[in-house]
């Protein structure tokens, strides 16, 4: 059988000048979820990763984590750019104009008590906005665009899937939650849904048999349930 894991990267640095570098507590997850691999005897025979560095992080945590118990960590990595993120910030932007400066947009979210419940709402109406497809004109990027290059990458993660082997992905929570609508509704309608519960680390289980693609599993993170320390969403 073969198998594709699709990983979300673990937790970035949010509220920081540099989100996009792991916080010590996503090199911790990324290295817990390499030793819970291995001990679930799953050893990628490829790891393919995003372009960003938190992607890269992550992977280089995983395989740490697999060599933690003696698994051979010279896997190959292949680095494909459409597991990408969307650009979110510009989103966020392009919905709320005052945060294209980041003191502004700071300063708006430390008024709130809650300024990540805050930024969380601000987001979903972003992407709602982004997602709707009147104005695909205003961004660098259209949901469509994103659509089509999430699901080429996809295909071709399947293409490299070796015989009865395993590929790991290293991505972020947009690409599996659109891969993982497509596979549920055979198009996006579910992905707003399965963006929120997206966990860091979380890992989608997907085969890759005769009738093609089939989701197993979506966000699974057991190897994060042990300690809500470790549990995370952003």
């Amino acid at each position: 059988m073969k198998v594709i894991y699709l990983v979300r990267h673990g937790q970035a640095s949010f509220g920081k000048k540099d989100y996009d570098a792991l916080s010590d507590l996503g090199h911790e997850q990324s290295r817990l979820l390499g030793r819970a691999l291995a001990g679930r005897e799953v050893v990628p025979d490829v790891v393919v990763r995003g372009e960003l560095r938190r992607h890269r992080e992550t992977a280089e945590g995983i395989l740490t984590g697999l060599a933690d118990v003696g698994v051979d960590r010279r896997v190959p990595v292949e680095v494909d750019a459409g597991w990408d993120e969307f650009d979110f910030e510009h989103v966020v932007q392009v919905h709320k104009p005052m945060y294209r400066s980041r003191t502004i947009m700071l300063a708006d979210l430390a008024r709130s008590r809650a300024p990540r419940e805050k930024f969380q709402g601000i987001f979903e109406d972003a992407t709602a906005r982004w997602t709707g497809g009147e104005s695909d004109d205003d961004y660098h990027e259209s949901f469509p665009a994103f659509t089509g290059r999430v699901m080429a990458a996809l295909l071709a993660a399947a293409s490299m899937t070796p015989d009865r082997g395993t590929v790991v992905v290293v991505t972020s929570g947009g690409p599996i939650g659109l891969a993982t609508s497509h596979l549920l509704a055979g198009d996006a309608s579910l992905w707003a849904t399965l963006n929120k519960v997206a966990v860091n680390t979380a890992v989608t289980k997907v085969v890759n048999g005769r009738s093609g693609l089939t989701l197993a599993s979506y966000n699974d993170h057991s190897h994060v349930e042990h300690d809500r320390h470790f549990l995370t969403y952003r």
